[in-house]
């Protein structure tokens, strides 16, 4: 009788670490600004860790892609800025991608 209940106490106890552990889990972020003739877009991480070597898009309003870059060693990626209207998007494979609109984006 002991070790059932000792041993239903241990799987309610891992059950419930397993099911807290989605509130730890972080999601992607990035951030936008211009810088001269160029727009800089860091992606990373609601934990702060970097997210070195992801794609980051650049649409039209159309959905077309204009541009996809690599995000660096610092998590940053670089565009040509755009004249006409956009979005850039970090979709690191987690539930949801990341966009910010190029309206959005000031000066560093």
């Amino acid at each position: 009788m002991f070790t059932l209940n000792l041993l239903k106490k241990g799987l309610i106890t891992a059950t419930l670490l397993v099911a807290s552990s989605s509130a730890f889990a972080h999601y992607p972020l990035m951030q936008c600004w211009s810088v001269g003739d160029k727009i800089e877009c860091e992606a990373g991480y609601s934990d702060g860790s970097k997210a070195v070597d992801y794609d980051v898009s650049m649409y039209d309003y159309d959905d077309n892609l204009i541009a996809k870059e690599t995000t660096d060693k610092r998590s940053i990626a670089t565009f040509e800025k755009m004249v006409d209207e956009y979005y850039l998007v970090f979709d690191s494979g987690h539930e949801y991608p990341v966009e910010v609109d190029g309206v959005e984006i000031t000066e560093k």
